[in-house]
């Protein structure tokens, strides 16, 4: 009995010292993407899921990882900052100013962030502060709005009701209320959507995305060969979205991995991640 409490200690003592080193081992991964819609070749970074986790004291791991791959863009899709009874923003609004410094820089929001706004008796204008310093940075804030890049690439966030982060059952998004929210896709440029959940995959194909970002699920905190991430922040087990690359119908999601943890702070077999997207001329 006590050999079996001390072996189940000592893997659980390794798990947890095991977690600690991945967490800080930044994973650069690449995806080449060809589209007809393309005219020029252009690298893109996508960064979510921060939570004012710091790779080095002032992020400079991070930051030099994303000068070595040099991207045209840097896109962000949300839950950078922490909001748990209060407003946790500074690592964020370090790192993106930084980055805006050196790129154009657009934002996308997740629950985190509208969390300040669904929440205003807790939160007061933390959110107008939050989103103030960003555009003070040059940063494009994309609230259920599309800016254009360049003459051929269309980027468009969409900020998603309460209800689709709802644990359990979430609610269903579908391409009439993208619309609604952020208006028609452009046919003529490449489309890139950034959606916070990756569980809507269908409506934003069928909305017009060529390229849906999205983050949110971590991972899954554990991810297990052949069977993948084991738990996502809605309680969905061994769902295939949790990270990955997945196309249909010639449209396409790549769902990040991300770079900090919240709440359950564990990751296994499952290194914070920049995705790096090469949009290559067809």
């Amino acid at each position: 009995m006590w050999f079996a409490a001390g072996a189940l200690c000592a893997a659980g003592a390794g798990l947890y010292l095991r977690s600690e080193y991945e967490k800080e081992q930044l994973s650069v991964e690449r995806t080449v993407l060809e589209s007809p819609k393309i005219r020029k070749d252009r690298t893109l970074v996508f960064l979510s899921d921060l939570h004012e986790h710091r790779f080095g004291d002032t992020n400079e791991r991070l930051l030099a990882a994303v000068d070595e791959v040099a991207p045209d863009l840097v896109l962000v899709g949300g839950d950078m900052i922490i909001s748990k009874g209060r407003a946790d923003t500074a690592v964020s609004l370090g790192l993106i100013e930084k980055l805006a410094d050196r790129y154009p820089v657009f934002c996308g929001n997740g629950n985190h962030e509208n969390r300040l706004l669904w929440e205003r008796k807790v939160y007061g204008s933390a959110y107008e502060d939050y989103v103030g310093c960003l555009k003070r940075f040059g940063v494009k804030i994309l609230e259920n709005r599309t800016e254009w890049y360049g003459k051929d690439m269309a980027v468009t966030g969409i900020d998603l009701e309460q209800g689709i982060y709802r644990k359990f059952r979430p609610e269903r998004l579908t391409e009439e209320e993208i619309e609604q929210k952020a208006g028609k896709a452009s046919r003529e440029r490449f489309q890139i959507l950034l959606c916070h959940s990756p569980l809507h995959f269908h409506a934003c194909r069928n909305w017009g995305a060529d390229l849906t970002l999205s983050g949110h699920f971590h991972g899954g905190t554990i991810r297990i060969p052949y069977l993948g991430g084991v738990m996502t922040p809605q309680y969905q087990f061994f769902l295939p979205y949790c990270a990955g690359e997945f196309q249909s119908d010639g449209k396409y999601m790549i769902v990040s991995r991300g770079l900090g943890t919240h709440s359950i702070n564990i990751r296994l077999n499952n290194k914070p991640q920049v995705v790096v997207v090469d949009l290559k001329r067809k």
